[in-house]
């Protein structure tokens, strides 16, 4: 006759012990079945100097077995550019798949997206259960987070109204916004986990808001000012500027590797001043070809490219 109590059925001391286990050891699962659970899920944080933990926090891994002699998965790949350091990596059994993050590469943290939804269905955007593919054969399917959300006739009007959107900061900066012309596709991800890194953005309105000309830079001498003023005023400061006033102006854009394939990108600040006088028609003559040092430069078509960001530096390859 005593009352039904969760206390009396359950040793505090056993789940508190299990989960010890698990921190201490790594291994992710029942003691008992140690055999069959997954091992290095938990590992002790590396402290032997500032920047090993740096190093250790943004370390990848591929679960692939370490003695297997696959070549493959180890060697670097095209898509790693500015997404992993092509460097920093043990040698030995684990080299190629145990890989770093570079130094400015993110990874997104996922943002709701019916508040998006719900803008271009405002925008005059067709609902999937509405759209009659008789009436408009050639309408631009519109894809969220990989869900077919709906239609749209003008599907660059919708484009560039919600890439305003994400450079006024309306939107998080981490949604990324895929327009594939070829497939009539327009697909939105602002899921988790998608690899993202950031670039300067090439200005390609004539009349922009920011008082930049067509195929410029965004990033003026007024922002770089802004910054020089920051080391006065310090980070906690009310009108700190930092890396999150760039964003908020529109100077940086972060890309993932979807958007990246969609925008043309160019290596240095220098390239793009090169590429707009030769579309003027002037010509510019080349760094001296005796120099042993100069840098290798991919040819330049000014009739075909133009340029939508710019690499901020060389050295964010890197980890």
């Amino acid at each position: 006759n005593k009352h039904f109590s969760l206390a009396l059925g359950i040793k505090p001391s056993q789940v508190t012990n299990a989960l010890k286990y698990s921190l201490a050891t790594g291994n992710w699962g029942d003691q008992k079945k140690a055999m069959s659970s997954t091992a290095g899920v938990s590992q002790v944080l590396n402290r032997y100097t500032f920047a090993s933990t740096l190093s250790h926090l943004r370390r990848t891994n591929t679960p692939i077995g370490r003695d297997g002699k696959l070549a493959k998965p180890r060697q670097l790949h095209n898509t790693h550019w500015g997404l992993v350091c092509p460097a920093e990596t043990p040698e030995g059994q684990a080299c190629g798949l145990v890989k770093n993050l570079s130094l400015m590469c993110y990874v997104s943290v996922g943002t709701p997206a019916d508040p998006i939804v719900d803008f271009m269905i405002a925008r005059n955007m067709e609902v999937l259960e509405e759209y009659e593919p008789l009436r408009y054969p050639n309408a631009t399917k519109i894809f969220v987070n990989g869900t077919w959300v709906g239609v749209h006739q003008d599907p660059k009007h919708l484009v560039s109204l919600v890439a305003g959107l994400r450079r006024r900061n309306v939107i998080s900066f981490e949604v990324s916004l895929v327009r594939d012309i070829r497939d009539r596709e327009f697909k939105i991800f602002s899921d988790a986990g998608r690899v993202m890194r950031p670039l300067f953005v090439v200005e390609q309105e004539e009349t922009g808001d920011h008082g930049v000309e067509k195929g410029r830079l965004v990033l003026t001498k007024e922002h770089v000012q802004r910054l020089e003023a920051d080391k006065e005023l310090g980070r906690y400061h009310p009108s700190y500027f930092g890396w999150k006033g760039l964003q908020e102006s529109g100077v940086i854009e972060y890309l993932d590797a979807e958007e990246e394939e969609t925008s043309m990108i160019c290596m240095t600040p220098e390239d793009l001043d090169t590429y707009r006088l030769r579309k003027m028609g002037i010509e510019v003559d080349e760094e001296d070809p005796e120099n042993p040092n100069k840098r290798i430069r991919t040819k330049m078509n000014p009739t075909t490219h133009m340029y939508t960001h710019c690499e901020i530096h060389p050295a964010m390859l890197l980890g």
